[in-house]
């Protein structure tokens, strides 16, 4: 700074100010007391204003941290929220899952085979009903050709491609599936085919052989590993076949391929 600023005169002001507050502030044997009740008197309204914005501003500083504090709470209820949901959700899928799997093995003749209990863990992408995937393979004594059945023993399809923990079972429906099958109420005998996912059809019947509508066609045990007794459909409707060759018969079956969940693989 320079001198023209700090001039005798402003330096002695200066000086005595100081040593004024000094002394009024300290109050010596309080021979300032007047002098201070009296700047504490004009200062009041100044330090009530300056106490009351101190105030409002603490307090809004709370607010808007409470408000941060309310809204972490708020995510952390939330997601424990939607945890909660989701097990709840987990539970009764394995409630239900497991109550299905009940009510199946009761259905099935598990006095007659030796049977591997399976989950549909996939199907057909294109909705073809051509195949689904299940949850045990050849570390559960799975192999290929395997008949899998739900209910009562209805057949369903067989196990095509089996990996070490998942198989891929091949429909009825399939348009590669082919079952050695017979009319349980005439004896007439023919193959189960599949029409790409949309149906089942007993063809390849002799026009000797008598089909009725109604008839139950079930396995026949001839060739392959598919046992003789397994219920496969209905017959809806009997037709000659496109060659003129032979009968076929579209069979309706008891079970919608789309809604498989658990289903039984016969290893014996």
């Amino acid at each position: 700074m320079s001198r023209k600023y700090l001039s005798p005169k402003l330096i002695k002001l200066l000086a005595t100010t100081i040593v004024c507050l000094l002394l009024v502030f300290l109050n010596p044997k309080g021979i300032f007391s007047p002098v201070r009740a009296f700047f504490w008197t004009i200062s009041y309204p100044f330090q009530k204003t300056f106490y009351i914005i101190s105030q409002k501003v603490g307090n809004t500083f709370e607010f808007l941290g409470s408000i941060s504090d309310l809204k972490a709470e708020n995510e952390k209820l939330i997601k424990e929220n939607n945890n909660l949901v989701s097990e709840l959700a987990n539970l009764k899928d394995v409630k239900k899952t497991n109550e299905n799997l009940e009510e199946q093995l009761k259905l099935i003749p598990r006095n007659k085979y030796e049977l591997e209990a399976s989950y549909v863990i996939g199907q057909d992408p294109q909705k073809l009903g051509s195949w689904i995937m299940i949850d045990k393979g050849s570390t559960s004594g799975i192999a290929p050709e395997m008949p899998v059945i739900v209910g009562e023993g209805i057949l369903i399809g067989k196990t095509s491609e089996v990996y070490p923990y998942s198989s891929k079972v091949e429909l009825l429906t399939s348009a590669s599936s082919s079952v050695n099958a017979l009319d349980q109420e005439t004896g007439a005998k023919g193959l189960i085919k599949g029409r790409y996912g949309l149906g089942i059809v007993f063809d390849m019947v002799e026009q000797s052989e008598v089909l009725n509508v109604g008839d139950m066609i079930t396995t026949s045990g001839l060739g392959g590993n598919v046992g003789r007794g397994l219920f496969i459909g209905i017959i809806s409707q009997v037709k000659t076949s496109d060659d003129r060759l032979f009968q076929e018969a579209v069979i309706s079956p008891r079970v919608k391929y789309s809604k498989l969940d658990v289903v039984f693989v016969i290893k014996k």
